[in-house]
């Protein structure tokens, strides 16, 4: 996502000049900066960059608001996608009031607020608190999954096996994060011409505070830090249900991690009281004891509490800590993260999606950060609790540990397991449950049952072209799965609808995402020609109307990640009148307003060589949910839904068509259009 519009951030360093004179007199002196770790052994860090974590975080430039007739403009762009000319008119006359009125009343409120709290940007805390305050259950609505490819050694594709060469990878990946020596999150342009030590040697000699700008400057503007905020929630870390609003829970310091595994929970404790890494092979001596363990499983599984509306959860927490379980639940809320060994092999994709986008319920703990998920054929997952973070850190994650566990394995298939005394290393929970809980697991598993039961879901698997071919094509291949989404929508219901579509706005101090609405007038007027009228158009000018549609996207894309895009400036712009008990402002009790922000297609890239299949549920009943990668040797994409209202297998059938007929206007494009 940030490919095409990082390019422009450079234009907007005020400081880039001091960043310069900084440089030029650090390469006279040659100065260097000094780092440390605290001591311990080489094996148990993941890296041990020159460049510390942190090291950019203080320097990053702040997320602005944007001018609000700007996002009047972009709203209203937006808008006339979806609405007809008259209901559009309606529209723009309330738009231009807004601004002309209660619009600018708030914008200098909201420029007020962000003046006084410098240290972070004017959508944190409001989109925190949208996730924290939403009482919908967080399964399906909001947990996402991604799931690895393989290991590619055969030999290693075991449950036991996976299983702890992935732990030791995560506590490596911790280790280095805690210490400040992971690698700063850098989006490089040109990684073959700056991802590399001049780059970082560079960096460490320039003051913390001109970092940022020193990295734009040595790379000429090919380089940008990323936000990294989000990673102290990474570990540690769980939702905890809370009436009225949730809460985070974050301790540091505890050396354990959970187990799940037939709905029971495990912990055992992975760092020793130094806080180095236990043994790998003891560590595989517990999760073989676990795996061991045959009982049945618990007549009461409270890991279906998790998947309930969150008041519900929140009162059934109040009883659990009132029949004494307090720290047996604080075991679980402040482990490391969970482990669920599952005891059922997916080899359908569809199947897949269902078990680790929410499985059965029992053997869950939804409310942690992250859970990685194994099968016992060594199938596995990340499947993450959203409010805490976005894509960027957890993706991060996913891949050092993907990398890590395939090449710097810890255990092997000859790997002797040792006798390390798991019966009393290792502690199964047990909860006192009186009458009222146990009637309340049977109530929150039906209700988990009737939720799951009502999705759908289907994938689609193509390969008669690829991002290479596209980009031979000068097309942008993101804006060609968006537009083969909006061709089979409409063929599907002959109609336009809001369209979403997630980009990071990690570029900025505390950034999180900004909406790219990738239905255009473009996307819509292309639509229209290849599927209304394919065989009445030029093949010339259907593919002027692809390049069209991504020239389009690509700015809509630069804007997002630069935060210009609407979305998130309105939603602030809401929520401080909220919170003000301001209403007179006619634009978000406008049809229109509530319409464009029902997301019938809520879409989702997972581009990772790591990434084998990933998803998530719709986000209103009638829409569907589009996970999709566009590789060099395949296009994926995972889709769900609720029926009735909605039909995935046919929207997949349509999909295939979409991405028939678009291959076949960038096959019969004369050399002319394509050059």
């Amino acid at each position: 996502m940030l490919r095409t519009s990082v390019k422009s951030l450079a234009s907007h360093c005020k400081r880039l000049h001091q960043a310069k004179k900084f440089a030029d007199q650090l390469l006279k002196t040659g100065s260097r900066a000094v780092y440390s770790t605290r001591s311990g052994s080489d094996w148990e860090y993941l890296q041990r960059s020159i460049v510390p974590t942190d090291y950019f975080q203080d320097s990053l430039p702040r997320l602005a608001i944007p001018k609000l007739e700007a996002t009047c403009d972009n709203y209203l762009e937006s808008q006339q996608v979806i609405l007809t000319p008259e209901e559009w008119e309606d529209t723009r006359e309330k738009t231009m009031k807004f601004m002309e009125e209660d619009g600018k009343y708030l914008q200098q409120e909201l420029k007020k607020l962000d003046k006084a709290n410098k240290h972070t940007s004017y959508v944190s805390k409001p989109w925190f608190d949208m996730y924290l305050k939403s009482r919908l259950p967080i399964v399906l609505n909001f947990n996402p999954f991604m799931s690895f490819v393989d290991d590619p050694k055969p030999e290693y594709r075991t449950q036991l096996l996976r299983s702890t060469n992935m732990i030791i990878s995560s506590l490596r990946f911790l280790k280095s994060l805690r210490e400040n020596i992971l690698e700063p999150d850098v989006y490089h342009l040109k990684p073959e011409k700056t991802k590399n030590e001049k780059f970082d040697k560079f960096c460490r000699k320039v003051p913390r505070r001109f970092a940022w700008h020193g990295a734009l400057l040595h790379s000429r503007q090919s380089a940008f830090p990323l936000d990294m905020s989000q990673y102290g929630r990474l570990f540690n870390s769980t939702r905890i249900p809370k009436e009225g609003k949730d809460e985070f829970l974050t301790d540091p310091d505890a050396r354990h991690m959970l187990v799940m595994r037939n709905g029971h929970f495990y912990v055992f404790d992975v760092l020793n009281n130094e806080g180095h890494i236990e043994s790998p092979e003891k560590i595989m001596g517990h999760i073989q004891y676990i795996l061991q363990d045959n009982r049945p499983p618990p007549e009461y599984p409270l890991g279906y509490f998790t998947a309930e509306n969150r008041d519900k959860w929140a009162a059934y927490r109040d009883q659990l800590l009132a029949q004494g379980n307090g720290p047996t639940l604080n075991k679980i809320d402040t482990a490391l993260f969970a482990l669920c060994l599952d005891d059922k092999n997916s080899n359908d994709p569809n199947d897949i999606t269902r078990q680790f986008l929410h499985g059965d319920g029992m053997n869950r703990w939804f409310d942690k950060s992250f859970s990685l998920i194994m099968t016992p054929d060594s199938r596995a997952c990340v499947n993450f609790e959203h409010a805490w973070g976005d894509g960027v850190a957890v993706l991060r994650y996913f891949n050092e540990v993907f990398k890590d566990s395939t090449e710097n394995q810890f255990v092997h298939p000859s790997t002797a397991v040792p006798n390390v005394n798991s019966d009393s290393a290792v502690e199964r929970l047990e909860f006192e449950l009186d009458a009222s809980l146990k009637e309340g697991v049977q109530t929150a598993k039906a209700n988990f049952d009737k939720l799951v039961g009502s999705l759908d879901l289907h994938h689609l698997e193509y390969d008669n072209y690829t991002k290479d071919f596209v980009k031979a094509k000068k097309i942008s291949p993101d804006s060609i799965m968006q537009l083969a989404i909006q061709m089979a929508y409409y063929r599907q219901n002959r109609k336009f609808v809001a369209t979403y579509e997630s980009c990071s706005t990690a570029a900025y101090k505390h950034g999180r995402t900004e909406t790219l609405r990738s239905a255009t007038m473009d996307t819509k007027r292309a639509t229209e020609m290849i599927v209304d009228r394919g065989n009445k158009e030029s093949p010339d000018d259907l593919f002027d109307a692809l390049v069209k549609c991504s020239k389009t996207h690509g700015e809509l894309t630069k804007n997002a990640a630069m935060g210009k895009g609407f979305d998130r400036h309105l939603f602030a712009l809401r929520t401080l009148a909220e919170e003000n008990n301001f209403f007179p402002h006619k634009i978000f009790e406008d049809p229109a307003y509530q319409k464009l922000n029902h997301i019938i297609l809520s879409t989702s890239t997972l581009s990772s060589p790591a990434v084998i299949i990933g998803g998530f549920a719709p986000v209103v009943p009638d829409g569907y949910g589009i996970g999709y990668a566009i590789e060099s040797n395949r296009i994926g994409f995972n889709v769900t839904s609720y029926p009735p209202a909605t039909n995935v297998r046919e929207f997949i059938d349509c999909l295939q068509i979409s991405l028939n007929d678009l291959f076949d206007v960038m096959n019969k494009a004369s050399p002319r259009s394509s050059s």
